[in-house]
């Protein structure tokens, strides 16, 4: 079984903001010479989720604003994580519902997808310098 290794390396400008890292995560696959498996990828951070989904601005606003409307941003009093000088408790929430990492087959050397099905990086508390890793498994 080969298994393969690799950080994706992100600074967004924004506080919030949506990357499709699909061909990233492709070209990881191509370099891992993996033709049957998995792929993982995950976020190394506790304010930033991997998943997938349509590559469609509209749906990428709709995700800002429907939780923003979940978790806002401010007041920042009204969390208790906050307290502790932080200002991000929301971004640990919206980590929270858009998840952690996803798990793609790899069948024929490609990512097996559904119709549509991209993998992105989601940054809730942008501004600084944050990764994501991908681990490829296989023969």
């Amino acid at each position: 079984m080969k298994s393969y290794r690799k950080e994706l390396w992100f600074n967004v400008a924004s506080r919030v903001g949506f990357i499709n890292i699909t061909p990233e995560v492709q070209e990881c696959l191509r370099e891992s010479g993996v033709r049957e498996g998995l792929v993982l990828v995950n976020a190394m951070h506790i304010t930033a989720s991997v998943f997938i989904n349509d590559d469609e601005r509209g749906l990428h606003r709709d995700y800002t604003i429907w939780l923003e409307k979940l978790a806002p941003h401010e007041p920042i009093d009204q969390y208790r994580h906050n307290d502790t000088g932080e200002d991000n408790a929301d971004a640990h929430m919206k980590r929270q519902v858009m998840g952690r990492e996803v798990v793609v087959a790899v069948t024929e050397g490609k990512l097996d997808f559904g119709p549509w099905e991209q993998i992105f990086y989601g940054e809730f508390d942008g501004r600084r310098r944050k990764r994501a890793l991908v681990k490829v498994i296989g023969e």
